[in-house]
């Protein structure tokens, strides 16, 4: 009860220094408590505890040996390793169907190529975008958008048009995992679980790189490539993939969907003709962070990536021009399931849902939600820096959204 009446004596104070000055004052005991709880929590820690790690390690080991010895023999079918990262198209060629895996499940399916469709052309019935940036530079331009769907992370859209590049360039360069490092400098690995000689599909593991107060992730990534009259419909979202264990670092995202349509358009040099390259990406994923704190993080650093983009393109293209052999994910870009128009027309599922609209209001923060943002900023930072389990993180976020919502009242 002391406690109660000594935080109401802090907000009858009349100013608002004095308010933060009884503030500080009484959240100093809370947050030595608070120390002290976790320095307790990490150091000691009872014997059951260690018994049944020890027991599930085991377990997680004989099933990493197994996906192990499984993975070797797939390499070895298809001669890669480490040593050799990259060969020309004629060595794949000369492998019979006969020494290829059986094939593999799809992963990826038809309804995940309409489903992108139903985003492409905008009839996917979701809510209105919002438009982010408009940028552009003497050989390409950028234009993105947002919207916040009533459940699940916010979602994003973007058109990239690259000049004097063709779809297939694109479509390789976007493909190529071992390229992309050159250009992505979030990427810090990445490795293939499993491919399908019939339709591409591809299984992947990526380690993405996060910012130093937050874990890396780790990404299990299905995709595939339609094509339809030289333009390629590219799925790729996150897959359960029950032979890759999962660790405490890097941390899984579940929650991952990043497709894109590529075709050939016309240049915006006035030529008249389709010299250049469209990419119309859609983007969303579970990073594990407060919505709010994504959507800041994705509004500062969205131009500043996609710079190193364009770049990284033209570095491919001469790369190739000059002869350099194909990637062995980079040749799988080339395995394809060949569509018509008049089947994409055939999902008519589509026809039935409301048109997206794109929504002329910018997506710019104003000043009321500024203090918010730094609040929640904070707790993200504590709460990652912790990362001692969810109940500490729900607590952080709870006390957070309390304080902001403190200045609606």
């Amino acid at each position: 009860m002391a406690l109660i009446q000594a935080f109401y004596h802090v907000l009858e104070r009349p100013t608002m220094l004095g308010v933060w000055a009884g503030m500080m004052l009484f959240l100093v005991p809370i947050w030595v408590a608070f120390a002290i709880g976790i320095l307790v929590g990490w150091f000691w820690k009872p014997q059951w505890a260690s018994k049944g790690t020890e027991k599930l390690s085991c377990s997680v080991s004989k099933a990493s040996a197994s996906s192990s010895y499984s993975s070797s023999s797939w390499t070895a079918d298809y001669g890669k390793d480490k040593g050799q990262l990259s060969v020309s198209p004629a060595e794949y060629e000369d492998c019979s169907t006969s020494q290829l895996p059986e094939e593999k499940p799809n992963v990826v399916t038809e309804d995940d190529l309409e489903h992108l469709c139903g985003l492409v052309e905008m009839k996917d019935g979701g809510p209105p975008w919002i438009q982010m940036m408009d940028r552009s530079t003497p050989n390409m331009s950028y234009q993105a958008w947002r919207r916040d769907p009533k459940q699940g992370p916010p979602q994003y859209r973007s058109s990239s048009v690259f000049e004097d590049a063709t779809p297939e360039i694109v479509r390789d360069f976007f493909w190529d995992d071992e390229f992309r490092s050159n250009w992505d400098d979030m990427l810090l690995s990445s490795t293939t679980i499993e491919e399908c000689p019939t339709t591409g599909t591809m299984i992947v593991q990526w380690t993405r790189k996060f910012p130093f107060f937050c874990k890396d992730r780790e990404y299990i990534i299905g995709r595939r490539i339609w094509e339809s009259g030289r333009t390629y419909y590219c799925v790729t979202q996150g897959v359960p993939c029950p032979s890759v264990p999962r660790r405490d670092t890097p941390r899984r995202v579940d929650l991952y969907y990043s497709s894109w349509c590529i075709r050939a358009v016309e240049s915006k040099k006035g030529t008249g003709q389709l010299t250049a390259c469209e990419v119309l990406l859609f983007h969303h994923e579970e990073m594990g962070i407060p919505w709010e704190i994504a959507k800041l993080g994705v509004r500062k650093g969205m131009w500043g990536t996609v710079k190193k983009i364009e770049p990284g393109l033209r570095a491919y293209q001469k790369a190739r021009a000059s002869g350099a052999p194909l990637s062995r994910p980079a040749f799988m870009a080339h395995i394809n399931s060949k569509i018509s128009s008049e089947y994409l027309r055939s999902f008519g599922g589509n026809d039935t849902l409301a048109g997206t609209q794109i929504s002329s209001t910018s997506d710019k923060p104003s000043g009321a939600n500024i203090s918010k943002l730094l609040i929640f900023g904070g707790a993200v930072l504590l709460a990652c820096s912790l990362d001692r389990g969810l109940l500490t993180k729900a607590v952080i976020f709870g006390v957070a959204r309390r304080f902001a919502n403190m200045g609606n009242r």
